[in-house]
């Protein structure tokens, strides 16, 4: 084993070297030079295998290395491949200080071939047969070769080292940089992607599935493809047992991506003596199939077919960007578009489904429904316009889908949202068309007069009628639960998606951080469309339940419409990273305000503040189909915008239930001080627990200080709860206060209330609805227990 391994580090070695041990016989002087415009357009190598200087594309020039052939040459590297091509004028000079630059006209710009400035000047260089161009100083070292800059080609005895990457090029007449890349990773493994998505394994379409340190692909002069490094790591990818090389004739192998996103190892079989005609071999390549590159066909539009007749076709709906260039991807047909909020009559949506068809990419919503309920969801989901169903998940996404493709198991279906004219009703041929005549517009006028007067009248009783009711609404309003439901199983939010990019540069980095939530901490952003501000929340990707923490967030807070809840506006799902993006709050939590003496709210104040934080745990509590249990309600989670108006943040906690339903068992995960006894316990999560955390705040609110201090000068006065039982049971709630002008008569009602939520019991807690009727005066408030809850000390 140790033998094998050290002959494969040899070989290694000897492939890393091989390239410099090449004759130099035909070495490039400084002050020579190359233009189009003379006999002298080319440097070969030795053997004339190899040539380096202007390639004709199109009327135009570039630079680069050519493998020599018949009828064409074969391109294996390109020189600034990005830039702009060159005319017939220009020139390659190699400058008597050592430089090998391109020089656009006679008087013009010069561009250096090597890409970056030179340690020290180059004295000399050759064009190797090994296909590789090296710069030599004046000891004969290599400062530079073309080797260690590949684009999208490595020839034998060439490595693509850790962290380079091969693009591909836009065609074989075009070799500026394509759509495809194949990266050898920091990581070990060799992954390609489609340069218009992120580096993330599942936008991959191809892996080698390894990881290890100083990895590096390396082809071998033979035709060997494998991984390898110093430490004696080999995995072969294609491993040639045929030696191509022999007295009759030469090879060349070179590993290529292609400008369809294949890795192709391709074989040159030359005849002896005769390097400009030979044979070209497909050893390998991979992916196997062609709709197996993501990206291979352009955005809204999917591959299907075979590697032969492997085609393009356009969603339904949608229509070539240009007829004869398939790949460039697919829009919409019509001009047609809806818009979420705005009802357009002379349109109608319709689905059409595509059997047998995936995509891929980043859905801003999965939800659990079969078939024909994601269908539905879809057709009414003005944000959603095309879905994906696979395995009983509906995924749905905006446009532009980025890749998709025909699947054999027939186990996913797409379905595309179609935008067309509505239908226009014909006349009716029985309805008689004829000229007003003057006795008909008396008669109208008269039906016209005697429907305002009956008008009025009912206006006249509607109004006492409201009179009436106005006092029964008032004291009912908190009675009734809403029979309008927001929020169903079934049901889902729109939110706008943003990518990663866009929140980078709206947070300035991640510069201005807000505050810290649960599981991530939250950032001030600045919208470029119209400089709105935003607060950015990042979920941390330490934290092992974050998925978990970011859907449940997601799912809750992204239902919600409501005035004291913060608003959700959207999201990033890129992989593992993933963001939140929230209304703005310019006065920060409660807690930076309650517990600040300069920025301290006056009593009436306060005691709306707590109002406003109970109606929005009504809302969840009760006002939805799908009861919303926070989990986390602490005056760090309650948000005051720029009116002071309290809203209810953070819903990394958050339970769905359904009504008069408790959640499974759950582990103490919420904010210590503000955990209702019972999840210590592990007990079933219910409404109550919500209830316990108010009555927290809501003694907060009152003592306008935190639920635990060590800075006292008594010891009950360390544990909030505590203290204002002992306060209450005394009859000292002017110690509550201090100084503070406030009705005694209200802070003895918050006081109570406060007490009664923070009752170990959950069946003595109220429910949110009686604590704002008590709040507000309509129902008494009960006296708490006497006994001190042991849950004060915990």
């Amino acid at each position: 084993m140790v033998i094998v391994q050290v002959t494969h580090s040899l070989l290694f070695l000897l492939s890393l070297f091989l390239n410099t041990q090449q004759t130099t016989s035909g070495v490039i002087t400084v002050g020579s030079s190359l233009s189009p415009r003379t006999n002298r357009t080319s440097w070969h190598s030795p053997s004339g295998l190899f040539a380096f200087g202007f390639y004709p594309q199109g009327d135009k020039y570039s630079v680069g290395i050519w493998l020599v052939g018949k009828p064409n040459n074969t391109v294996v590297w390109t020189a600034n491949r990005d830039d702009p091509l060159v005319s017939s004028n220009a020139t390659i000079k190699f400058t008597m200080d050592g430089k090998l630059v391109v020089r656009t006209d006679p008087g013009g710009q010069e561009a250096s071939v090597v890409g970056s400035e030179l340690l020290v000047p180059a004295t000399s260089a050759s064009m190797l047969d090994s296909g590789n161009l090296v710069l030599y100083d004046n000891n004969s070292r290599v400062i530079w070769e073309s080797f260690n800059l590949p684009t999208d080609t490595i020839l034998g005895g060439q490595n693509l080292s850790e962290g380079k990457e091969l693009i591909s090029s836009k065609s074989l007449l075009d070799r500026s940089s394509g759509r495809f890349k194949f990266s050898m990773q920091t990581d070990g493994n060799l992954v390609a992607y489609s340069v218009n998505y992120t580096n993330y394994p599942q936008d991959a379409y191809w892996s080698s599935d390894t990881t290890g340190q100083l990895l590096l692909l390396n082809l071998d002069p033979r035709g060997t493809l494998a991984l390898r490094n110093f430490s004696g790591f080999d995995k072969k990818i294609f491993a040639n047992h045929t030696l191509f090389l022999s007295e009759e004739g030469s090879a060349v192998h070179r590993a290529t991506l292609d400008d369809d996103g294949i890795f192709r190892l391709y074989l040159h079989q030359f005849s002896q003596g005769d390097f400009s005609s030979s044979v070209v071999y497909t050893r390998w390549s991979a992916p196997e199939h062609q709709c197996d590159v993501k990206g291979f066909c352009g955005y809204n539009s999917y591959c299907r077919g075979s590697n032969d007749g492997a085609q393009c076709d356009c969603f339904p709906g949608f229509a070539f960007v240009d007829e004869h260039k398939r790949f460039l991807g697919c829009r919409r047909s019509s001009n047609y578009e809806q818009h979420c909020g705005v009802e357009d009559a002379n349109i109608t949506p319709s689905i059409t489904p595509l059997p047998s068809v995936e995509f891929g990419g980043h859905p801003y919503l999965v939800l659990p429904l079969p078939l024909h309920e994601c269908e539905t969801s879809c057709l009414e989901d003005c944000n959603c316009e095309v879905a994906l169903h696979r395995d009983g998940s509906c995924s749905k996404m905006k446009l532009p889908i980025i890749y998709a493709s025909e699947v054999g198991d027939g186990s996913s279906t797409v379905l595309v949202k179609t935008l067309t004219p509505a239908p226009v009703a014909p006349p009716n041929p029985l309805v008689p068309t004829k000229p007003i005549l003057v006795t008909e517009q008396k008669n109208t006028l008269v039906l016209i007069v005697g429907v305002s007067l009956g008008s009025i009248a009912i206006c006249c009783s509607l109004v006492a009628a409201f009179s009436f009711l106005l006092y029964r609404y008032r004291v009912h309003k908190y009675a009734r639960l809403s029979t309008d439901s927001t929020l169903g199983p079934a049901r889902e939010f729109t939110l706008q998606s943003f990518s990663y990019k866009e929140l980078e540069e709206a947070t300035d980095g991640f510069k201005e951080e807000i505050r810290k939530g649960s599981f991530g901490a939250v950032y001030k952003g600045i919208m470029s469309d119209g400089g709105k501000s935003v607060a950015v929340k990042r979920l941390e990707r330490a934290i092992e339940r974050g998925e978990v923490e970011f859907q449940a967030e997601m799912a809750a807070i992204g239902h919600t419409h409501h005035k004291n809840i913060v608003r959700l506006l959207g999201f990033c799902m890129e992989s593992s990273r993933k963001l939140l993006v929230f209304e703005y709050m310019e006065n920060g939590s409660l807690a930076d305000v309650l517990f600040d003496v300069e920025r301290r709210p006056p009593w009436s104040e306060r005691v709306r503040i707590a109002l406003e934080v109970a109606r929005g745990i009504l809302y969840l509590h009760d006002e939805c189909e799908l009861q919303i249990v926070h989990c986390d309600i602490t005056a760090r989670n309650i948000l005051l915008d720029e009116s002071r108006t309290a809203k209810i943040s953070d819903f990394g906690l958050a339970k769905l239930l359904m009504p008069n339903q408790t959640g499974p068992k759950t582990k103490v995960r919420g904010t210590r001080g503000y955990v209702a006894p019972e999840l210590q316990r592990n007990a079933m999560v219910s409404t109550r627990a919500d209830i316990y955390s108010y009555g927290v705040v809501l003694l907060e609110i009152v003592c306008c200080r935190s639920n635990m201090v060590v800075d006292v000068s008594a010891a009950d006065e360390v544990l909030l709860c505590l203290w204002v039982h002992n306060c209450y049971i005394a009859r000292e709630l002017h110690k509550l206060i201090k100084d503070e002008e406030a009705d005694m008569k209200s802070v003895e009602r918050m006081v109570k209330i406060g007490l009664l939520c923070v009752q170990d019991d959950p069946e003595i807690r109220p429910s949110i609805k009686d604590v704002i009727l008590m709040m507000e005066g309509i129902m008494d408030v009960p006296r708490p227990p006497c006994s001190t809850p042991s849950s004060y000390a915990s």
